[in-house]
């Protein structure tokens, strides 16, 4: 039995203009919706996993009908309305998110002068965060954390998050990238839920987008890469486990066709 999907948002469920009833160039499609439907007539509960900061991710929840989900890149998980925080010894205190946190520590300043030119603020998607610094750009994240490690920052690192959809001319080609505490990451996300379900990694699978995504597929069955995580960044080939399948479809359209495929190879 499939017990558990964690899908990504951006450049998985979701498509064009980041709206879940667009294909990944823009027309109309409702595949994303029929993946979320289909796991629903079969007992599967869906949980997001994504970079965007909470607050916003609780709206598409609620919106989807999913009760449980992770935040900016694993920083944080909501479990049926119950928040945790997966920062290690950094958390919210003294009137301070850890967001405030890490922009005492230097560490965003430096890697902004480090790559100059080639990594900036996201904006405006980069404001209101509680834990993550949200740039974009077309950097190396092994690099960065060396740069880290190096100045001190050791407990920090950079996560690729993959490709971002052009806001204006000039950002073709750029990833997302956030700046978080080492302890956080999607996979380990994604494992804090399974064993608060008391879900075997046998009946989960995960779809995603990005190398941070594809950290998943450490504690689930079966990691499906969507079309365009691939096509965006090819690198990524190198860093495919023995349990990744690459979708044949991009976005919302791949989401429902490693849906379809698992439940279909379940019941067979």
């Amino acid at each position: 039995m499939l017990r558990c999907l964690y899908v990504d948002l951006d450049g998985t469920l979701i498509g064009k203009d980041s709206s879940l009833l667009r294909d990944a160039d823009g027309g109309f499609s409702l595949l994303g919706v029929r993946a979320l439907e289909a796991c629903h007539r079969a007992g599967t509960e869906v949980v997001i996993y994504s970079g965007r900061r909470q607050l916003t991710v609780f709206y598409d929840a609620r919106l989807m009908g999913i009760t449980s989900y992770s935040f900016e890149a694993g920083a944080g998980v909501v479990l049926d309305g119950e928040l945790h925080w997966l920062t290690g010894d950094l958390v919210p205190r003294d009137g301070k998110t850890i967001f405030d946190q890490i922009s005492e520590t230097g560490a965003p300043e430096l890697l902004l002068e480090h790559f100059a030119g080639r990594l900036e603020y996201h904006e405006p998607w980069h404001r209101g965060r509680e834990v993550s610094h949200l740039f974009r750009g077309d950097v190396d994240a092994f690099e960065a954390d060396e740069l880290l490690e190096r100045t001190g920052h050791g407990n920090l690192r950079l996560v690729d998050n993959g490709g971002i959809h052009p806001v204006k001319p000039g950002l073709e080609g750029m990833r997302a990238f956030h700046l978080v505490p080492r302890s956080a990451s999607k996979g380990r996300a994604v494992a804090w839920h399974m064993r608060a379900r008391g879900y075997a990694r046998d009946e989960c699978i995960a779809v995603g987008d990005s190398r941070e995504d594809l950290g998943a597929a450490e504690v689930v069955a079966t990691f499906w890469l969507v079309a365009n995580g691939l096509e965006r960044d090819p690198t990524i080939r190198e860093a495919l486990t023995a349990n990744t399948r690459v979708c044949t479809e991009r976005n919302g359209a791949g989401v429902y066709e490693a849906v379809m495929t698992e439940l279909a190879e379940r019941r067979s």
